[in-house]
């Protein structure tokens, strides 16, 4: 039996709508932007959390069902692309449009993210079958404005 499975971090995606919870500030920051709408994140500005965009964990799963099985060590696998602050997704999206504005109301959540480590050792995907996103803070940002502009129209 040839199982397989990846642990990502906190997707970020323009076609799924926020549902509550910790990491989905991160949506709600672009779709509140596009709409120029302010937003109140109930995560502090400065609390980095491991998070991925959506092309990246689509391509994960290509990558990782086509490896070659004799250079698999392990079934399970991290993966990760970068660790970001609410302040930092912030400045991105202000880079393109920058009347937005953000403040910061930290709620329940805020313990859970405080509990969870900054980053993701995904250096065993990286090393057996030569994992590496292809999306940054700056590439990510514009593809989810442009996306969610189109979906809007």
């Amino acid at each position: 039996l040839d199982a397989r499975s990846l642990r990502y971090p906190g997707i970020i995606s323009s076609e799924t709508a926020p549902g509550g919870g910790t990491t989905d500030f991160a949506v709600d920051l672009y779709l509140h932007a596009v709409q120029n709408h302010p937003y109140a994140c109930f995560i502090s500005e400065d609390t980095p959390l491991p998070f991925m965009y959506m092309p990246d964990a689509i391509d994960a799963i290509i990558k990782l069902a086509g490896a070659d099985n004799r250079r698999l060590q392990r079934r399970v696998y991290n993966v990760h692309a970068m660790s970001l602050t609410p302040r930092e997704i912030v400045a991105s999206i202000q880079h393109h449009l920058p009347e937005f504005r953000c403040t910061y109301a930290p709620d329940f959540r805020q313990a859970i993210a405080d509990s969870w480590p900054n980053g993701i050792d995904d250096s065993a995907a990286r090393e057996e079958w030569g994992w590496s996103p292809a999306y940054d803070l700056p590439m990510m940002t514009r593809d989810m404005i442009e996306r969610i502009r189109r979906r809007q129209s």
